[in-house]
């Protein structure tokens, strides 16, 4: 029974922090989240929830200034402060933010973002019992090595998840006649408007994959569904 013990703590572990993380998300983004008003910005996502057959797509402002989209486990959707305010000042177009609510749709009706949470509590605990064990045998260095498998694994799934929500936007751009150049575009700028956010980290330890290659898979749809660049 005692060699099971750190399965047990570990999964008794991950409960408790998907529990707390959901907990802990869902009051921040109440507590720093107004919702998006912008006229134009309106049209745009009218144009695609009528493509998706929905009276309106709600968009919240979460109050922080890194640029980021994010899905919310209960499937809100959010652009930070920070991107917006990229918006207002014309460093970002009105096509080029929709993109970044299409791609987080893309992650609600995939069902990544609860998924993910799901996933950061899994992956705690997996590097949890892996520390318990590899420590025993490997001293001093079975955390360290339990980390760096979990973080791998973390980047391998949400490269996966990234180039999913990336096809679910294009295709939505693409049905309300929005089109995906707006979408490629903001890739090519990406790297300057977070400031070039790990840049010289290997490719397989990044969370979003390359740009170019995110670019290329689109083209590849876009061939694929005979819709001109």
């Amino acid at each position: 029974m005692l060699k099971f013990a750190p399965i047990l703590l570990a999964i008794l572990y991950a409960l408790a922090m998907y529990r707390f993380s959901a907990w802990r998300t869902a009051r921040e983004l109440n507590e720093q989240s107004t919702e998006l008003m912008d006229p134009k910005m309106r049209l745009l996502t009218d144009r695609m929830a009528a493509a998706l057959e929905l009276d309106r797509i709600k968009v919240h402002i979460y109050e922080i200034d890194p640029v980021n989209g994010l899905a919310a486990p209960d499937g809100r959707i959010f652009i930070t402060r920070g991107f917006y305010r990229k918006f207002q000042n014309g460093e970002v177009t009105g096509e080029e933010l929709a993109s970044v609510i299409a791609h987080e749709l893309g992650h609600v009706a995939l069902g990544h973002s609860r998924r993910r949470m799901i996933d950061f509590s899994g992956q705690n605990a997996l590097r949890t019992a892996l520390a318990m064990v590899l420590s025993r045998f490997i001293p001093g260095v079975g955390a360290m090595i339990a980390n760096t498998l979990t973080t791998l694994l973390a980047a391998r799934l949400s490269r996966s998840d990234e180039y999913e929500a990336d096809e679910y936007a294009a295709a939505l751009l693409t049905k309300s006649g929005i089109g995906t150049a707006g979408q490629k575009s903001l890739f090519q700028k990406l790297e300057v408007l977070t400031k070039g956010a790990g840049n010289g980290t290997p490719a397989w330890l990044l969370s979003h994959p390359k740009t170019t290659e995110r670019i290329k898979a689109i083209e590849a749809l876009e061939a694929k569904w005979g819709v001109e660049a």
